[in-house]
């Protein structure tokens, strides 16, 4: 099966109708039904029962479109990245992390990178979870971690970027913005959101809230829920520095606690190009050179 053909199945799956799926391809509708048959007859199967009103997903073409749709989209992103590639670089470096906050000066970085290596493509991917994964079994060349999540992991050097502070997240006209430092007993009386995928060091920060201070707690799934719980008035939180994008749509408040989560970036034991090492080095002058940015 070609790219063609997934491209077709695909649009056909989309408006289940031959006519407009040809019209949407800008190719007769003639054409359009041999290629599907074409495909089905390799696969094995029927993707799609014909009726004198268009088309319909067979069970097993349901099944087949929704992995498929899944293929070709991570396809296209390989053909696009290997095209950019082909025609300008000869070197690449792939760094795999949360959210784009979380090296906030990466574009910065990739900027002043290329006017000392120009041939060297520097390619961010921001699906962390399969991205960390993809960097053990060494498909990524650096990632993004908080480095207590690291430290038995084997043939991997930590390069020690900040170390990210706790702070309060409040609304912008929340009274406590007022404050140069935010106490835990001034969360008395407030609702906590907890949870999220929080580091323990900061699952135990929030513990300590919730008994020592007898604040109300709210369960919440991820920091974006969280962030929307917020902006919805439902409470405040209590984040990582690194999560701070900085678009100054939420007050990130100095919160009186000792806890800090050492962050870094990490690369293979057996990498040892000069163009990797460089732009390490430059990830980490960036945040030694803004000592008082909030992370």
């Amino acid at each position: 099966m070609n790219t063609k053909q997934i491209e077709y199945i695909l649009e056909l799956a989309q408006v289940l109708n031959f006519n407009r799926a040809a019209e949407n391809l800008f190719i007769s509708q003639p054409t359009l039904t041999y290629q599907i048959k074409l495909a089905e007859k390799e696969i094995g199967f029927d993707i799609f029962e014909r009726s004198g009103k268009g088309a319909a997903l067979t069970p097993a073409g349901a099944q087949f479109v929704g992995t498929l749709r899944s293929i070709y989209n991570q396809l296209t992103a390989a053909i696009e990245q290997g095209q950019n590639f082909s025609a300008k670089y000869k070197e690449s470096i792939s760094i795999t992390l949360p959210i784009r906050s979380a090296i906030y000066f990466l574009p910065q970085v990739i900027s002043q990178f290329s006017r000392s290596y120009p041939e060297v493509s520097i390619v961010a991917n921001f699906d962390w979870k399969d991205g960390q994964n993809a960097f053990l079994k060494g498909e990524h060349d650096v990632t993004f971690a908080m480095e207590y999540t690291m430290k038995r992991v084997p043939d991997v050097i930590c390069h020690h970027l900040f170390n990210s502070k706790i702070y309060l997240i409040t609304e912008k006209n929340d009274p406590l913005t007022k404050k140069s430092l935010v106490l835990p007993s001034d969360l008395k009386g407030r609702t906590l959101m907890v949870g999220g995928g929080s580091p323990p060091v900061l699952r135990a920060l929030q513990q300590r809230m919730i008994q020592e201070i007898h604040v109300d707690d709210f369960n919440s799934p991820d920091h974006d829920t969280t962030l929307t719980n917020v902006a919805a008035h439902r409470g405040v939180c209590l984040a990582p520095g690194f999560l701070n994008d900085h678009n100054g749509e939420f007050a990130w408040l100095d919160f009186d606690s000792e806890v800090i989560i050492p962050c870094g970036v990490y690369t293979h034991k057996n990498d040892q190009r000069e163009s990797l090492r460089a732009f390490i080095k430059l990830l980490q002058h960036f945040y030694l050179d803004q000592p008082n940015f909030k992370v």
